[in-house]
Formats: C-alpha cells, sequence, structure tokens
C-alpha cells in the first residue's frame, strides 16, 4: 500500500530501516537496481541503447551510480556515459563500482570550460536519460554551476524533445504502459531536479521527466502543482525496508494504485444474484439536467450494484427510461421541471429496503429543491434530541446512530453541495459517513472559504473539514483527495484533463452509491470508485488520442476495463 510521506518522514523511515538492519548501502542499492530495471524495459528492443546518467553529489547522485553500474553489466559499458555535477571520492564504493564497470565518466568542471559540449552530446544521443542529480533535499533556487548543468541538458533535450511527447497525465504506470515517441526518456530517481518534494514548489531550471521512480512512498511535492507538471508517469519502487518499520506503516496518507482499488472491489459469488449486490437509489435530475440521472444511475450499475432505482421529476422520465432500460423508476412531484418538497414523501415511502442513497446530481438550484432537500435531511425530532445530548457519550453515539440510520448510506454531490451550502447550519443535518463529492468551488461554498484557498492546501482542508463535518470528503480535481473522519486520507494520482467536462462528476457519484450499495463501507466506497473514475477518464483519452474529445459517456463505457484491471490486480 502506498504511503505519502514528507522529506523529514522519509528520513526517519530511512534511519529506523537502517537501525533494523537494512542500512543506507542497501537502500541506495536498492533503489539503483529499481532503476536500472525500469530503464532496460524501457530500452528492450533496441539494438545499441545509450544511457546517460546525470549525478549530483548526494544520496541522489549514488541511486544513479548504482544504476549506472548494473546497466554497465547489461549492455556495452562505453554506451553509458556518467556526467559528474561534482567529482566523487575515489573510495566512494558506488562511483567506485561504476568506474570499474567501464562507464564512460565526465564532471562539470572539465566540461565547463567547453560550454559543457560533453554534456550536450552525452543527452543528445541517449535514448534514456537518468536524472539522479538532486533528490529530496533540494534547496530552491538552483544557482550556480549546478543551473548551467541543468540549463545545457534542458537545450540538448529539446532539440529531441518534440519527437516523445511527455505524458498528459501522471498516474502509476498498469502493466503494458509504454512511451510512444521517438526522442529520449528521461527518467528521474526519486524526483525531477529543481522540485521541491514537499511543497510541489518548481524551480525554472528543473528537468521535466517523462517518468519519475520514487522510493518507498510518494512525496507531496510530485502530487502537487506545479512540480507535478514535471513528473511524468509516477513508479513507487521498493528499496527492501523492512516490514515492520510504524515510521512507514502508521503513516495514515496513502497513494491508491490499482491493488488497493481491487482490494477494496466487493466480491461476486457465482451462486449470487442481483440482491446480493445491493439497491441503489438515485434522486436526481430536472427539466434542464435530464443526463445527469442517466450517468450516474448507469456508472452505479457498471460497478456492480444490482438493482438502480432512479427518482426524477416525472416529466423526464420518459425519455430516462428509453436511455436505461436496466433501471427502475420512482416518479417525483415537480415544479415546473424540478423536484419540490411533496416528493419527501413519495421517496420516503420508497426507501426502505435501499441499502445506498444519491442525492443532487442534474437538481439545479431552485428554492422549491433546496426546501425539497432540507425536509428529507431533517430528522425527526427525537432523532435531533438524543444527538444534541452530547455531554453525555453514550447518548451522543446512540443519536448519531439514530441520525445515520433515518436515511441509507448516503452520497450527496453537485447541486446537493449547493443547496447545502446555502444554510449555516448544514452539518447538523447531514447523517454522519455521508459522502460529499464536491469539486473546489462547491468545497468552497460548504467551507465558506475561498477557492484559491482551497486549492493552495487541498489535503490539509479535506481532511480537517472531513474531522468538523464527520463525512467523507472526496475532494475532486487533478489529485482528488479523500478524507475520512477518522483521519485517514487517500490521494488519487490521476491529474488528466480528461475529466474537465461536464458529466463526468455524475458518473463519479454514480460509480460511489453503487459500491456504497454493496455494502462497502462510506470510505472504501469513495476510494475504489474514484480510482475507477479516474483511471476510466485516462484510458477513455488513451483511446481517443487526446484529452480535449472525452465525454462523460466515454468515461462511463471506460468504467469496465478500469473495473477489470483493478480485479486483476487484487494481489
Amino acid at each position: 500500500m502506498p504511503k505519502i510521506v514528507t522529506v523529514e518522514q522519509m528520513r526517519a523511515i530511512e534511519q529506523a530501516s537502517d537501525k533494523k538492519g537494512h542500512s543506507y548501502a542497501d537502500m541506495m542499492d536498492h533503489a539503483g537496481h529499481a532503476v536500472a530495471e525500469r530503464v532496460l524495459h524501457l530500452l528492450a528492443g533496441r539494438p545499441q541503447p545509450r544511457v546517460a546518467v546525470l549525478v549530483g553529489p548526494g544520496n541522489n547522485g549514488g541511486d544513479g551510480l548504482v544504476a549506472a553500474r548494473v546497466l554497465a553489466g547489461e549492455i556495452d559499458p562505453g554506451s553509458v556515459g556518467v556526467f559528474l555535477l561534482a567529482e566523487r571520492d575515489e573510495d566512494d564504493p558506488v562511483f567506485a563500482a561504476a568506474r570499474d564497470a567501464g562507464v564512460f565518466l565526465a564532471t562539470a568542471a572539465d566540461d565547463k570550460a567547453g560550454g559543457f559540449r560533453v554534456l550536450q552530446n552525452l543527452v543528445g544521443n541517449a535514448d534514456v536519460v537518468i536524472d539522479a542529480l538532486f533528490g529530496t533535499s533540494l534547496r530552491l533556487p538552483i544557482k550556480d554551476d549546478a543551473a548551467k548543468v541543468l540549463q545545457a541538458a534542458a537545450k540538448a533535450l529539446a532539440l529531441r524533445r518534440a519527437e516523445r511527447p511527455r505524458p498528459a497525465y501522471t498516474t502509476p504506470a498498469e502493466p503494458g504502459d509504454e512511451l510512444a515517441g521517438d526522442g529520449p526518456i528521461v527518467v528521474a530517481v526519486d524526483c525531477p531536479s529543481g522540485l521541491d518534494c514537499d511543497t510541489g514548489e518548481l524551480d525554472r531550471h528543473a528537468l521535466h521527466a517523462h517518468e519519475t521512480i520514487t522510493f518507498a512512498a510518494a512525496k507531496p511535492g510530485l502530487l502537487a502543482f506545479p512540480g507535478a507538471e514535471a513528473v511524468g508517469v509516477l513508479h513507487v519502487a521498493d528499496i527492501g525496508l523492512p516490514g515492520n518499520l510504524p515510521e512507514l506503516n502508521d503513516v495514515p496518507l496513502t497513494l491508491v494504485d490499482a491493488s488497493i482499488a481491487g482490494q477494496l472491489l466487493p466480491p461476486r459469488p457465482i451462486d449470487s444474484h442481483k440482491g446480493t449486490f445491493g439497491k441503489a437509489m438515485v434522486v436526481a435530475g430536472s427539466l434542464n439536467y435530464t443526463g445527469a440521472a442517466y450517468l450516474a444511475a448507469h456508472a452505479a450499475y457498471r460497478v456492480g450494484s444490482g438493482l438502480v432505482t432512479v427518482a426524477a421529476p416525472q416529466i423526464i422520465v420518459p425519455a430516462l427510461a428509453a436511455m436505461l432500460p436496466e433501471a427502475t423508476w420512482l416518479l417525483l412531484p415537480h415544479d415546473m421541471g424540478v423536484i419540490n418538497e411533496p416528493a419527501v414523501k413519495v421517496l420516503r415511502k420508497e426507501l426502505e429496503g435501499y441499502s445506498a442513497l444519491l442525492l443532487g446530481p442534474g437538481f439545479g438550484r431552485e428554492t422549491v429543491t433546496g426546501d425539497f432537500l432540507r425536509e428529507l435531511l431533517q430528522p425527526k425530532e427525537e432523532i435531533r434530541r438524543s444527538r444534541a445530548i452530547g455531554f453525555v457519550p453514550s447518548a451522543a453515539q446512540d443519536g448519531d446512530e439514530a441520525l445515520a440510520a433515518h436515511l441509507p448510506p448516503l452520497v450527496i454531490d453537485a447541486d446537493g453541495l449547493n443547496l447545502l451550502a446555502a444554510h449555516e447550519d448544514w452539518p447538523g443535518l447531514v447523517p454522519p459517513g455521508t459522502i460529499l463529492t464536491p469539486h473546489p468551488g462547491e468545497f468552497a461554498r460548504l467551507a465558506g472559504v475561498e477557492i484559491a484557498d482551497v486549492q493552495a492546501d487541498r489535503l490539509a482542508l479535506a481532511a480537517g473539514k472531513a474531522a468538523e463535518w464527520g463525512c467523507v470528503v472526496v475532494l475532486k480535481g487533478a489529485f482528488t483527495v479523500i478524507a475520512a473522519p477518522d483521519g485517514r486520507t487517500a490521494v488519487l494520482p490521476f491529474a488528466s484533463a480528461a475529466l474537465a467536462s461536464a458529466g463526468t462528476g455524475d458518473v463519479l457519484a454514480g460509480a460511489i452509491v453503487g459500491l456504497l450499495a454493496q455494502g462497502l463501507e462510506p470510505f472504501e466506497a469513495a476510494v475504489a470508485g474514484a480510482w475507477l473514475h479516474g483511471l476510466a477518464g485516462v484510458r477513455a483519452a488513451d483511446l481517443l488520442g487526446t484529452t480535449a474529445s472525452v465525454t462523460a459517456g466515454d468515461v462511463l463505457e471506460l468504467l469496465p476495463e478500469a473495473y477489470a484491471l483493478a480485479e486483476q490486480q487484487r494481489g
């Protein structure tokens, strides 16, 4: 289970590992081998591959030297060139091993007078450039010779960069993933040189990678902009850490990958029936936003829900029924095509037996729909009184359970969130454990802050508000954050413009409610549903060849492929 740790946390993890007998040298050897193995995979099939390794003065450079030595043992040693930013001690074991392996060695001090011509030749002729100049301990800005070396390397890369476009998204590589194009592949060791691994700040001289191989855990700066633009495809490599390190295992922040998503998916026994996989009620749609109900309900089916009922304004049901024959229907009263308050009684009569409820997609923001939402969420008076006795722990707990039980497990999305935010007391209306799926604008309205504040500190705000509100928060956007009230926080690895189109949020909400209906706990349903949705968006862009043409319908259609991959990677 990949974790996300700060630079300081990573230092503590390495110290703990060293104390347990897995030394710094062992970790460096594992790191270098991981880089070399990935580079050999990228070089497969090339008749005379060439590799340039840019080596800095610290441990990051040591990882690069180990990789150079391993590569020299697998391909022609003369085809591996090492460029040293600073000379290393002749007795340095990783340097000596690389030198003895026969790699070509050059130094910045010797090459500086010639305008870094050797460096530019090494980089310009390479099939793979390994960036091992600076690791997690880098302090910005980059200056002096280091800046000049990065400028020279970037100049050489620019001459061929157009031959190999960089990925349009950041994600852990899945089996079979390859990079198209003929130009050099830049592989960053731990993080691209010039990126602050804690903050995501990016130096103007930073090298932009096609792939980044980070070690033991992801770093927050790899998943924050602007630095994330330089990461490319992200790999989290094992460096042999002992399995019993609380410094790593107790970190509550997780980077979701295919194996995690797969492990969360509900079992599919062969003797099952539709009742085995739950009943989802999707309350959605209005005359102006008919498609939202379709997208959400269809997504709930695509992730395995046994039965999906759509509760929608009566006037739009005929059009919806023709689009989604698998659903059952609940016709709701409406005012001019939007759900109104009398719909509460109709809906309450039908909710018994449903295992999950989605509110909000396509609601619109009419006052009558806001009245409907408030009345539906409003618990009975005795439940509210029970919850209010907060100074008696048992009574407060009983009140929370009663408040949660008056509705099925709940997801609120889209205009459902905007209508909620209109009420200052909205957290008191929402049952504990409810899943909220805001984009940054909706989150800002719920939290009473500016959108810029949300984007500046997504992790901390999502985690803090999840605890304050007693809800699972799915803060959408690049590197979607899922936070639980108990402090567990997960980050998705996807940052793609493929999901920046109308209706994709409806697909996400439907996927989450479909998994919730099958018995997953709210946090687990949100994590699995969001991961499936994110990968479906990436796959849709791959299929179409561009992020610009991806629609919500494309994401919906690729959910089965994402689901199948997660099943295969359960581990």
